[in-house]
């Protein structure tokens, strides 16, 4: 099987799970919605989530994953078994010390923590106060889902995909069961979300230790922190913590701004990032992740070529994906939220409100899409330095024009901000990359983006025009309102796919020959 189709069915493996474990998302979300609206319990309890899950992002899926990856794979590769697993051991050890010393200040210092970076809750009573509560029973979140993370990687790495990706499923039944089951049981209802997380980490951790064992690599402690690799992984995460997190921080950045802004814009960036992440996480992650073991490989072995080739048809596969993803979640955001969200307490402002941040948000899904298929590139290389330089300009700017933004379209200022980073971060990757290695098919992958946009011009209209055959501001109707999304849904994509096979796009004949090569097998 050669490294194109291990990547496009590892891709399609995680993907798949990944649809599962976000479809479980948008049902929390709609729970959430519907029991809690927008306010200021639902304010505080994001606001408070967004801190573990900031560090999360940061340590554990982001510089874990960048650091630990690459040098698992190199050693796997040219030292064997053995060393790998003495290698995942240490880790393991290393990670759990830190995490939970980590977690332990952070619970000690919630009131520190979320009065620096949520400096508006203090204007409301009572919201400060309910933050960190919240933030102090979900920090040790971080402790069992950086574990977690540092599995995925050693999953990931011996091209075993699904369970990792499925896990997440678990975390979303955890926070639903809990808010119907436990809410009544709390002063502040939302209490019971907290809970959930909690619950939903130590079962997405106990879900990775069966597949471990039986893959040869039964986890268990090894304080042998000398060792040359060990030393290599902390070198780089270093550097990638922050290169990694960009977007993460981006968020992070347009949330403590949004808690300067009137109430509910908290919650209606998060409603919104719920959704512009629907289509990362199924598609732009599942590339991102399954690129990386083979990039990781290619480099470990001086097969620069064959990791230019695989970066090249990354990068082209997502834009293939996310461009009229983009373009379909511009032409939707309305009726999206209309349909998920909208009734109980999440009102039709709220719907418009929330669409308004979605809308220029998807501006640049396909810009953070492509910076995330670009950083692995360079952690497979073991250079976590170069992301470090274009995510701190990245973060200035969004930084300016979020200032500048937010005084005339309010918390939809800080989602475009967010985005025109994002581009930024974007150019400068592949500037960099280009010096680093030479050419990465550059053509190729102006092509297929210009073919995608092109076949996504008709798909959008068709969608737009579907959509406006029903008024989306009455509650009610969701069968209506499902029947006329899904439908536009359906007719978009068929429009987009007949387009670019017209256009004869590359990404979409492999798909078709791949998919008779599968068929003709069974």
């Amino acid at each position: 099987m050669s490294e194109k189709q291990k990547i496009v069915r590892a891709a399609g493996v995680l993907g798949g799970a990944t649809m599962i474990s976000r479809i479980m998302g948008m049902v929390r979300d709609m729970v959430v919605s519907r029991l809690f609206g927008a306010g200021l319990a639902t304010d505080a309890f994001f606001a408070a989530f967004q801190i573990p899950n900031m560090l999360r992002r940061f340590f554990a899926e982001g510089a874990l994953t960048a650091a630990f990856v690459p040098t698992f794979s190199a050693t796997l590769n040219q030292k064997g078994e053995t060393e790998a697993r003495e290698l995942a051991n240490i880790c393991f050890t290393l990670l759990t010390v830190v995490m939970a010393f980590i977690t332990l200040v952070g619970i000690i210092f919630s009131p520190l923590i979320v009065s620096i970076m949520f400096p508006g809750f203090k204007v409301e009573p009572g919201k400060f106060e309910l933050a960190v509560l919240l933030n102090r029973l979900m920090f040790p979140y971080i402790f069992f889902i950086s574990l977690v993370a540092l599995f995925m990687g050693i999953l990931n790495t011996l091209r075993h995909f699904f369970v990792p990706a499925i896990s997440t499923v678990f975390l979303n039944i955890s926070m639903i069961l809990a808010a119907l089951g436990l809410r009544g049981y709390f002063d502040a209802p939302i209490t019971a979300l907290a809970v959930g997380v909690l619950a939903g980490g130590v079962v997405q951790l106990l879900m990775q230790l069966p597949v471990l064992w039986n893959k040869g690599f039964p986890i268990r402690l090894n304080f042998n922190f000398n060792s040359p690799e060990i030393r290599r992984v902390t070198l780089l995460m270093i550097p990638s913590i922050f290169g990694v997190g960009v977007y993460y921080l981006n968020i992070v950045v347009s949330a403590i701004l949004a808690s300067q802004l009137p109430q509910g814009s908290v919650s209606y960036l998060y409603y919104a990032q719920r959704l512009f992440e629907f289509p990362q996480g199924i598609f732009t992650v599942s590339v991102a992740q399954a690129v990386l073991p083979s990039m990781s490989k290619q480099a470990a072995i001086g097969d620069i070529d064959g990791m230019k080739e695989s970066l090249s048809f990354g990068m082209r596969l997502t834009l293939f994906i996310t461009v009229p993803a983009m373009a379909g979640l511009v032409a939707c955001s309305t009726p999206i939220f209309s349909l998920i969200f909208m009734g109980g307490a999440f009102d039709y402002s709220k719907v418009v409100n929330s669409s308004q941040a979605l809308l220029y948000y998807s501006l640049g899904l396909s810009f953070v899409a492509m910076t995330r298929v670009l950083a692995p590139a360079f952690y497979a290389l073991k250079d976590t330095k170069t992301p470090v330089y274009t995510a701190f300009i990245a973060f200035v700017l969004n930084l300016c024009l979020s200032l500048v933004l937010m005084g005339p379209l309010k918390h939809g200022g800080l989602a475009l901000a967010s985005s025109l980073s994002a581009f930024c971060n974007m150019l400068m990757l592949l500037w960099f990359l280009r010096r680093k290695i030479g050419l990465i098919g550059g053509k190729a992958i102006l092509r297929t983006g210009a073919k995608s946009l092109a076949g996504s011009v008709p798909m959008t209209g068709a969608v737009w025009y579907i959509c406006s055959l029903i008024d989306w501001s009455h509650t009610g109707q969701k069968l209506l309102k499902a029947t006329v999304l899904g439908g536009a849904i359906m007719c978009g994509t068929f429009i987009y796919l007949i387009t670019v096979r017209i256009l004869k796009t590359e990404e979409a004949m492999d798909a078709v020959s791949m998919l008779r090569r599968k068929l003709g097998r069974q």
